[in-house]
């Protein structure tokens, strides 16, 4: 017999199709803006709907400007750069996100460092930073520094987890006490709301997005770096264009560039999604509020946006009472033809990262055994 999560789920989304996890959705001005940009040829990484799609996005979330470039990993990596991080410094961040987090702070030379997520959240617990502060680093004048290795602690970058803010006046408090800047890895976050401003909006000078297919907005592939002050914008814009500066014919570069530019077709996707936002956002929170009918009362944890917030619910996701029930469910899934997922491996567990210094991660290891991603796609008229 079939399990009713299944049945439901074909009625949530009135299809006996396969199902996918989260799927973009076409329905606005995208054909007509991609065809625009096609007819003027302005395909690459200089035309309106660059400009359009930063200025939008810079408005919506709160932010002084913003910068577009090729996808989510290149907007946090260079606003990691801007931030000063480079060759043996180090990150802390949760080990409960997706791998492209820490991959931005490895190409940087700079090593992520793990603490463990909050149950308020699954975001980057702010007693659990704190703690590990207070037990491995000191205050000097050169910063924050982890006293057994001697390398200097840049950043922390907190991962809005499912779209669920995670708990930043706290956070903030711990990375003033110690002086250290906060980059919001938004990724997941974009239409999220923090005591009623936007994620992105609420670290010390920038925030990264991502607009990959599986996002809320989608570009294709795409990001973007928010930015707090004007002068960081335009300093970002710089080197995201090669650190080429302006000149009718010359070709000079004053430093060590990127070639991250988002091109004009993927920024006229991302203007039509942009029109379309709020109510994406609507129809998601209306699906999240159905799945969380459907698992009152029952043996699984329908994880629900904190108090303070108003989540995206860009992937909702459910609470297994055991692994094995986890595992049951995965592969029940399979058969369904609905597609289920389970949380990514915990960036610790990784062979790539498992030699990263850490504290002690007892929460993320009990939600990556347990939790599960449901279908998640915005549904069409």
């Amino acid at each position: 017999m079939q399990n009713p999560l299944f049945r439901f789920i074909r009625d949530l989304y009135n299809t006996s199709d396969f199902i996918p996890l989260h799927a973009p959705i076409f329905t606005g001005n995208e054909s007509l803006y991609v065809q625009h940009t096609i007819e003027s040829t302005y395909v690459s990484s200089v035309g309106a709907y660059v400009d359009q799609l930063e200025d939008s996005l810079a408005n919506y979330c709160g932010v002084a400007g913003a910068v577009a470039v090729v996808n989510g990993t290149s907007a946090l990596q260079v606003a990691l750069y801007a931030s000063g991080v480079g060759y043996g410094d180090l990150v802390i961040t949760q080990s409960m996100t997706f791998v492209a987090t820490c991959n931005a702070i490895h190409w940087l030379g700079a090593s992520p460092v793990f603490v463990d997520i909050s149950s308020i959240s699954l975001g980057l617990c702010p007693d659990a930073l704190k703690t590990f502060l207070d037990e491995n680093c000191v205050v000097t004048a050169r910063g924050c520094m982890h006293k057994q290795s001697g390398k200097m602690v840049k950043a922390v970058v907190p991962m809005h987890t499912f779209g669920h803010p995670v708990q930043m006046d706290e956070l903030i408090a711990v990375c003033e006490q110690w002086d250290i800047a906060i980059i919001e890895d938004a990724a997941e976050s974009l239409g999220s709301l923090y005591k009623g401003k936007c994620c992105g909006s609420l670290g010390t000078k920038y925030a990264a997005l991502s607009f990959n297919g599986n996002k809320i907005l989608t570009t294709g592939g795409g990001g973007m770096v928010l930015c707090k002050e004007k002068s960081a914008a335009r300093y970002l814009k710089h080197i995201t264009t090669t650190a080429k500066i302006p000149h009718s014919f010359e070709f000079e570069h004053d430093e060590y560039g990127f070639n991250f530019r988002m091109p004009n077709l993927n920024a006229a996707l991302g203007c039509a999604q942009f029109e379309q936002l709020e109510n994406f956002i609507v129809d998601k929170r209306v699906i999240a509020s159905s799945y969380q009918e459907y698992f009152d009362g029952s043996d699984f944890k329908f994880i629900r946006e904190p108090d303070y917030s108003r989540s995206n619910y860009w992937l909702n996701a459910v609470l297994c009472p055991s692994e094995s029930a986890r595992n049951k469910l995965l592969n029940e899934s399979v058969e369904a033809k609905v597609m289920l997922r389970a949380v990514w491996k915990p960036m610790h567990q990784l062979e790539i990262y498992k030699g990263c210094i850490k504290g002690n991660l007892e929460k993320t290891d009990y939600y990556a055994k347990r939790l599960v991603n449901l279908p998640s796609s915005v549904r069409g008229n």
